[in-house]
């Protein structure tokens, strides 16, 4: 009996990674050719199957419960051109949600490819915490819950409590926050995930504030600080022509745009709020940067990097 258990498990697990291999097989095939029919992306299930030595061959049945789960699982459309009679992914390429879907998949798809993963792939140690809180969030960020937050400063040993509507979840440089507006005062605010110690949904609900767009909150920051009675500024900042490629190909803010690019420097302006964070952004580069305008930011900087060379006198 424990014989016959173990192999039934064995081979319902074996069936899961198939069709997750199936799922992953498609949308990289439309991601290499941009559409295909049903015939090309049966061949190249074929020819995955012979690589992978797993049974990834399907029927036009299966293919469409496969299109079905692949929106609802990973969040990609995939659609029909009646016209060319082909496949193609209807998402927005620039969509921050479907980019962060693919990478999900290559992901998986390298980690099985590599066996024992630890041999031949090494991830950054250094991670935020406070991704379990994402589906208690998300779930009351949806429905509109008011939610009692326990949240912890970096520069407060105590924790304090508050009511909060939660309205988003933000990225930014690794680390996620919350961001809400707080009920005692009506302001909207971040909370670093891995900083929220634990939170309880309350009965009540909230109205979303109509007003508030939250793209259009952090349009101009970097990083999740928005000042308060402050306006963003242009930063022209002069990059060597080494570090430039970098920072073309990593841009800074989604505002970046190209001034110069030539053998001398890059050289490039954002539109852009002047915080503590980008602040220690720009310093992180070194004498590899300038910062030509504003001048309230050269002073900041200049000012810094006195402090600092003191520390070594």
């Amino acid at each position: 009996m424990g014989n016959f258990t173990v192999n039934i498990s064995l081979t319902f697990n074996m069936a899961k990674q198939d069709y997750i291999l199936r799922h992953m097989s498609i949308v990289r095939k439309l991601r290499k050719s941009g559409q295909a029919n049903f015939r090309e992306i049966r061949e190249y299930l074929r020819s995955e199957s012979e690589l992978l030595d797993r049974p990834l061959d399907i029927s036009i049945r299966t293919f469409q419960r496969d299109l079905e789960e692949i929106r609802t699982i990973y969040f990609i459309n995939i659609q029909y051109d009646f016209s060319t009679k082909a496949y193609y992914i209807a998402e927005d390429l620039h969509s921050d949600i479907y980019n962060r879907m693919l990478e999900s998949v290559d992901t998986l798809n390298a980690l099985r490819l590599a066996g024992e993963a630890g041999k031949y792939m090494f991830f950054e140690r250094r991670r935020a915490g406070g991704t379990h809180h994402f589906q208690g969030l998300l779930n009351a960020i949806r429905n509109r819950i008011v939610i009692n937050l326990v949240h912890r400063k970096f520069d407060c040993d105590e924790p304090t409590e508050r009511l909060v509507d939660p309205l988003a979840l933000k990225e930014s440089k690794g680390r996620w926050y919350l961001f809400a507006r707080d009920r005692a005062d009506h302001r909207l605010k971040t909370f670093g995930l891995d900083r929220i110690l634990g939170f309880e949904s309350t009965p009540r609900r909230f109205d979303y504030p109509a007003t508030t767009d939250v793209n259009e909150h952090f349009r101009h920051c970097f990083g999740v600080i928005n000042p308060e009675d402050a306006s963003p500024e242009e930063v022209i900042l002069s990059f060597r022509p080494e570090q430039g490629k970098y920072i073309t190909s990593y841009p800074l803010h989604d505002s970046q745009t190209v001034l110069a690019d030539n053998e001398r420097e890059l050289r490039i302006r954002m539109n852009i709020y002047i915080t503590h964070d980008l602040v220690m952004e720009i310093l992180s580069y070194g004498d590899t940067v300038e910062a030509l305008t504003p001048m309230s930011l050269r002073k900041i900087l200049e000012s810094t990097f006195k402090t600092a060379l003191a520390l070594y006198k």
